[in-house]
């Protein structure tokens, strides 16, 4: 590529900050968030979700029979109740991440620091259809790291979304 191609392309290429080429605003409400707010609130729903499964693994809602042969001893019970936990704790974190993104635009911890979901036209899906498709491409976890100069993960940009602030 020449030099005079590539400063055409750059000129053709209207990105200035996050967000811009999506219409949104530099800074403030609406804006797109940093990747460390974003990663502090998926933290914070990963916690509750782990919260809410040692809990229903504690009083006996789920796992009985695992954690009693846990308890009873030997190394292939306590890593099936590991792997039953892990496991647990992913669905309820995808449930919970299809359930609140589909009511209110954000979970639990991304309401703590102020970051939502927002469709950006691009699809004309239900909003339903887009939280399944991406919630579960965010728990394939690859998706969510490979992201564009807007930072909008490849699990928001097949959905038609992005994270912005409030």
């Amino acid at each position: 590529m020449s030099d005079k191609s590539r400063s055409v392309a750059a000129l053709d290429d209207d990105f200035r900050y996050r967000g811009n080429r999506l219409g949104l605003p530099e800074s403030g409400p609406g804006s797109v968030p940093g990747v460390m707010r974003r990663l502090v609130g998926l933290a914070l729903d990963w916690s509750l979700s782990v919260l809410l499964v040692s809990v229903a693994l504690s009083v006996g809602l789920i796992g009985q029979d695992l954690t009693a042969a846990a308890a009873a001893g030997g190394e292939e019970e306590a890593l099936a109740l590991t792997n039953f936990t892990t496991l647990s704790t992913l669905v309820v974190y995808a449930a919970m991440n299809i359930v609140l993104l589909t009511l209110f635009g954000t979970t639990i911890g991304r309401r703590i620091v102020g970051v939502g979901i927002t469709a950006t036209g691009e699809r004309s899906w239900p909003w339903f259809v887009s939280m399944v498709l991406r919630t579960l491409l965010l728990c394939l976890v690859i998706p969510a790291v490979v992201y564009d100069r807007d930072t909008r993960g490849l699990h928001d940009r097949a959905a038609g979304t992005i994270a912005t602030r409030y």
